[in-house]
C-alpha cells in the first residue's frame, strides 16, 4: 500500500450536495483537517481522488496503484491498521457500503468490486453520509484532529497578561498567532490556534474550537463549543457547533448554530439563523437525492450553505435551510428553506443570478485574497450551473 486513493461513492455524493458541487466528498472539513488531510497524516502517504469527471482537473488521480478508500470514511489509528490487514483480492465493507479495495492504474471505476472477497468490519466506522453529520461529528473529530496535529509538540506560549485560560493544558498555539485580552475555556474540549490566526480583544471561546491558519475572530465575539473555522476566514458575534470550510465569512453580530458553511461565502452584519423550531419539532431538510424534504431526525439543525453564497445585512434563515452554490439572498422576511445554486433574490422572489455577473464578483473576491480565478475553478462553476438549472423553477415561467 504505497498511496491512497479517495473515492467519492454515489450513494454518499449525492446526501451531502451542495458542499459535493463543488468538491470531492474527501474534501469536506470536519474537525481541524479535511477529510484528505487526515489519511494522508494517518498513513504518511499521498493521496489523490477518485470523483466526478469535471472535478478531475481541479482534484487529479495518482494512475498508480492504490489503495481505493471511500472518501466519506474518517479515519483513525485502527482505521490504518484495518487496511494493512487487507489482500489484494478482498474488499472491506460495513454493510452495504464499500470502504476499502485494492485497485490498479488502468482500472477507471470500482465496478470490479463484486468480483473481490468481502470481507465485513464489525465495528462502525465514523462515516459523513449526510450534510449534517459534518457539525453533528465535529467534536469528536477537533479531539482526534488535536491529539494527532499536537502530539510530540510544544505550544507557542500565550504572552498577553490580559488572555485568561481555563485548562491551558488543553490549549495549543501554532507559530504566529496574535491572541489580545480573550478568554479561552478549554475544560470542556481542546482548543486550536492556528498559524498567523488571531483572536481580537473580548472574545469569549469554548473548546472543543478550532481556528484555522489565517483566520480571524473579530472583538466581541462569542463562540461556543464543537466549532471549527476553517483557513483564512473571518468570524464574529454568536456561532454555535459550526463549521466554516475556509474563505468565509461571518465577521458581525448575529447567530449562527448547527451549521456548515462552504468556501467563499459571506454572511452580512447581523445575519441569524434559526437552528430550532419553536414547537421543538424536528427538523427537514431539502434532500438533492430525494427532490424533496427528509427529516434529519435532529431538534437542532441550522443553515447549510454552498461555496461562493452570499447573503445580505439583516437576513433572516429559518430552522434548516439549505442554500446552494453561487447564491446570493438579500431583502425583507425568512426565505424559503431550499435556495436552489446561483438564486438572486429572497422572500419576494428570485431570479438567476448569471454566469457573466457572478464570474465578476468571484473575481473582485478572489482579488481581495490574492487568489487567482483559475480555468478549472471557472469550468467547475460553468458544470454546476448547468447541473443545478432544473431547480431554478422561475426560469420556466420567464
Amino acid at each position: 500500500m504505497n498511496q491512497i486513493l479517495l473515492f467519492d461513492d454515489p450513494a454518499i455524493r449525492g446526501s451531502l450536495l451542495p458542499f459535493t458541487f463543488t468538491r470531492p466528498v474527501a474534501d469536506i472539513r470536519v474537525g481541524i483537517l479535511k477529510i484528505s488531510e487526515k489519511w494522508h497524516k494517518y498513513a504518511n502517504m499521498e493521496v489523490s481522488y477518485l470523483t466526478q469527471e469535471y472535478l478531475q482537473a481541479k482534484f487529479p488521480r495518482n494512475s498508480a496503484p492504490a489503495m481505493a478508500v471511500n472518501g466519506a470514511w474518517l479515519p483513525d489509528p485502527e482505521s490504518i491498521g484495518r487496511l494493512k490487514k487487507l489482500k489484494p483480492n478482498q474488499a472491506l465493507f460495513w454493510g452495504k457500503i464499500l470502504l476499502a479495495t485494492y485497485i490498479g492504474e488502468t482500472e477507471k471505476n470500482l465496478s470490479f468490486v463484486s468480483d473481490r472477497e468481502a470481507i465485513h468490519l464489525d465495528t462502525d466506522p465514523a462515516l459523513i453520509q449526510k450534510t449534517w453529520n459534518i457539525f453533528q461529528l465535529n467534536a469528536s473529530e477537533l479531539k482526534k484532529d488535536y491529539a494527532l496535529l499536537t502530539r510530540g509538540r510544544e505550544s507557542q506560549p500565550l504572552s498577553d497578561p490580559h488572555t485568561v485560560c481555563y485548562a491551558p493544558e488543553n490549549i495549543f498555539i501554532e507559530v504566529g498567532a496574535k491572541i489580545k485580552a480573550a478568554v479561552l475555556n478549554a475544560e470542556a474540549g481542546p482548543i486550536y490556534i492556528g498559524k498567523n490566526a488571531e483572536i481580537q480583544e473580548g472574545a469569549l471561546i469554548r473548546g472543543p474550537f478550532a481556528l484555522c491558519e489565517g483566520s480571524t475572530v473579530n472583538m466581541g465575539a462569542k463562540l461556543r463549543g464543537d466549532t471549527t473555522v476553517g483557513p483564512y476566514s473571518k468570524v464574529g458575534g454568536e456561532i454555535s457547533n459550526a463549521v466554516f470550510f475556509g474563505y468565509s465569512n461571518k465577521g458581525h453580530d448575529g447567530f449562527l448554530g448547527n451549521s456548515v458553511i462552504g468556501e467563499w461565502c459571506n454572511l452580512g452584519a447581523d445575519t441569524n439563523t434559526s437552528n430550532l423550531k419553536n414547537n421543538y419539532a424536528q427538523v427537514k431538510l431539502w434532500d438533492y437525492t430525494k427532490g424533496g424534504f427528509s427529516n434529519t431526525g435532529l431538534q437542532f439543525c441550522g443553515l447549510m450553505m454552498g461555496d461562493h453564497s452570499k447573503c445580505g445585512i439583516n437576513t433572516m434563515f429559518n430552522t434548516g435551510t439549505v442554500v446552494g452554490v453561487g447564491s446570493n439572498i438579500f431583502g425583507d422576511g425568512f426565505p424559503r428553506n431550499f435556495i436552489p445554486s446561483f438564486s438572486w433574490g429572497g422572500a419576494a422572489g428570485f431570479s438567476t443570478f448569471s454566469m457573466p455577473k457572478f464570474e465578476e464578483t468571484v473575481k473582485a473576491v478572489y482579488g481581495r485574497r490574492g487568489k487567482d480565478w483559475t480555468q478549472e475553478d471557472k469550468e467547475i462553476i460553468e458544470r454546476v450551473f448547468d447541473l443545478t438549472k432544473s431547480y431554478r423553477i422561475w426560469d420556466k415561467t420567464t
